[in-house]
């Protein structure tokens, strides 16, 4: 089969408020610089492009599993590709800061959002990318402790005080010296979304423009809440892990995963893993057998169709699975799948937030 033969035809929508047209399907990019080498990363940006992606998403913290010696290798290898390909114009580029978790502390010593952080960060990913500019500046998780990858159960007692209108204030210095664009939250809660708008509305400041956190058919809690804010507020819905991990592609059902697929790699993702997750995959996978669909198409479709996300990130370790699930963009779900899809959720609500 020649991979260059495709129908489907992108498809875009406005950006938030930043007026950016952006595709409906987003390039992940965390398997560059260890499932992915630089050659392969290449490639895969240079197809994201041809099928009309303009968004690419990474992180000072990439590749993954994070490691001290692999650590920015994903950014320097878009930066090398920009570097070689001279198409920095034709398209939007998002990046995040890494906060403070034991998992990143090989990235610098002081994690967190301040001044002199968001500086160091961002100029170390400016340099990696090889580039003046990144289009959308994230910051990947809270500072405070509260609930993102998958934590259960919160007091709200730690010693993190309320610096939200310190750091709006520092992104709007970054935007007014040309460094962003726009920026971002990620893992984010209601309450920190909110937090955040308040403030920016309150004191003049940029509001954040999107919320990049997981949500697929086995993690659908960013309903709950999130979901509101952000068609109510106009911010972009920028979802992960659409595939869960991998577990909705079907491959693991059909037992065609190795030691290099992401939850074998990932075994702290125990959410993925657990039996209600296992039955609710089991279920799809039925449903998409029933309507002669693919599973990871289906899911992939479920999650870019929804109102409030506004580019479905996804990720690949290969061209053919890139094509797979690009090609998802030309899948319109009928109302009798979305119904055996929501019968599928009532059975097993959210398995894996």
């Amino acid at each position: 089969m020649n991979i260059r033969n495709y129908k489907a035809a992108m498809r875009y929508n406005e950006f938030a408020t930043t007026g950016w047209p952006v595709s409906k399907i987003a390039l992940g990019t965390m398997t560059f610089g260890q499932q992915n080498s630089e050659a392969e990363g290449h490639e895969q940006l240079d197809y994201a492009m041809e099928r009309g992606i303009n968004l690419i998403d990474t992180a000072e913290m990439y590749s993954v599993p994070p490691r001290a010696e692999t650590q920015g290798s994903t950014e320097r290898i878009i930066g090398s590709w920009i570097n070689s390909r001279n198409k920095r114009d034709s398209f939007y580029l998002a990046t995040k800061i890494a906060g403070p978790l034991p998992m990143a502390r090989h990235i610098r010593k002081n994690l967190g959002f301040a001044n002199g952080q968001l500086r160091e960060a961002l100029a170390k990913s400016l340099e990696r990318l090889q580039t003046d500019h990144v289009d959308l500046y994230q910051l990947h998780w809270p500072e405070r402790s509260t609930n993102f990858f998958g934590t259960r159960g919160i007091t709200a007692k730690d010693d993190w005080e309320d610096n939200f209108l310190d750091v709006l204030t520092h992104m709007r210095d970054l935007i007014e010296e040309g460094l962003i664009r726009a920026w971002g939250l990620s893992n984010e809660t209601p309450w920190g979304l909110m937090r955040v708008l308040h403030l920016a509305d309150a004191h003049g400041l940029p509001r954040p423009v999107s919320i990049q956190n997981p949500y697929s058919l086995l993690a659908r809690g960013f309903e709950v809440g999130l979901a509101e804010v952000c068609l109510r507020e106009n911010i972009a819905g920028f979802p992960y892990s659409p595939l869960a991990m991998g577990r909705l592609s079907g491959k693991y059902l059909r037992n065609e995963d190795d030691a290099s697929s992401r939850l074998n790699q990932f075994t702290h993702y125990t959410r993925y893993n657990s039996d209600n997750s296992l039955a609710a995959t089991r279920r799809y996978a039925e449903v998409a057998e029933r309507h002669g669909l693919d599973m990871a198409q289906m899911a992939l479709a479920f999650v870019t169709d929804r109102p409030f996300n506004q580019s479905n990130i996804i990720g690949a370790t290969s061209i053919k699975q890139l094509k797979q699930n690009i090609d998802s963009i030309d899948l319109q779900l009928t109302s009798d799948v979305i119904d055996d899809l929501e019968a599928v959720q009532a059975m097993y609500p959210n398995p894996a937030v």
